[in-house]
Formats: C-alpha cells, sequence, structure tokens
C-alpha cells in the first residue's frame, strides 16, 4: 500500500521509532485492536466529520463514538455530521476505504484527537498498524485536542 510507504518514509525522516503489528484480517477498529492485542482505548480510529462544507478529521479511541453534539458546542455550530465513504473516498487516493491513517496533515486536513486518546502514551493506528508515542504522534501532525468521545 502507497500510503504505509508514504508514512513510514515520514516516521523514519523525523526520528520516529514505531513498531508494525501484522494482524488477520479484520474490519472494524475494535476487530483490529484484538488482533493486534491493543487495548481499544489505545487503537486511534479514524472518523470523517463534516463541518459546514468541509472535512475534518476525527480521531479518537476505537472504544468510543463521536459524540456529534460535543463537537458542535467545540464548533459553536450545529449541523455537525459524520461523513460518508463517498464523501471522502477521493481524499485519500493512496489509501484502502476505510483505512486512512491519522496524520489527516498528509492530506491538508484539519485534525481533532479526542482527550482520551490524547493521554494514552502509546497509541496504534491503522496504515499497517502502526504503534509509536503519542507525543511523536501529536509533533508530527498537531492535532486539537478536544474531548468529542461518547461511550455508547
Amino acid at each position: 500500500m502507497a500510503m504505509v510507504k508514504r508514512l513510514q518514509e515520514l516516521l523514519n525522516a523525523s526520528g520516529v521509532a514505531y513498531e508494525v503489528t501484522p494482524h488477520r484480517e479484520a474490519y472494524t477498529s475494535q476487530e483490529i485492536a484484538a488482533a493486534c492485542h491493543v487495548s481499544g482505548k489505545a487503537m486511534a480510529k479514524v472518523v470523517m466529520v463534516k463541518r459546514g462544507e468541509g472535512l475534518m478529521m476525527a480521531v479518537l479511541p476505537a472504544a468510543c463514538k463521536v459524540g456529534v453534539d460535543r463537537l458542535e458546542k467545540i464548533f459553536g455550530t450545529s449541523g455537525i455530521t459524520i461523513a460518508r465513504e463517498h464523501e471522502f473516498a477521493g481524499l485519500f487516493p493512496d489509501c484502502d476505504t476505510g483505512a486512512m491513517p491519522a496524520f489527516g496533515n498528509l492530506y491538508g486536513l484539519e485534525v481533532y484527537v479526542d482527550e482520551e486518546l490524547a493521554k494514552c502514551p502509546q497509541i496504534t493506528f491503522q496504515a499497517g498498524n502502526h504503534h509509536m508515542s503519542y507525543a511523536d504522534f501529536s509533533r508530527l501532525v498537531q492535532p486539537k485536542v478536544a474531548e468529542f468521545c461518547s461511550h455508547a
């Protein structure tokens, strides 16, 4: 996958220590976390969110759901919705559908991370299932941290 190579080039050039965790085929973030033997709290999942006419990337623990009402409070606007795959598939031409990494900055996207994930010393994310420190992730992506996770 081209994205994995692109991501590893960024991590290597930035001097980031990371591990790649192979796993059996899985589809949901929770299934991937289980296959990698990683807590659902430390497995970062990406949810694309529509904000007006634009899109942004919400990154949160696999065990959580996006609290749209919380994002509306954060942004001070209504009408925030979860984007459908056909609305963002073209933004990630080098990724398998639904397997885009939490590095929205590589695609010119604003990235928001839930504060629960930001408290994890180590995180794992799709795109080859990379495991790395949250501090390194934050340094490279420079996400905005906010509380928008819902434990439904």
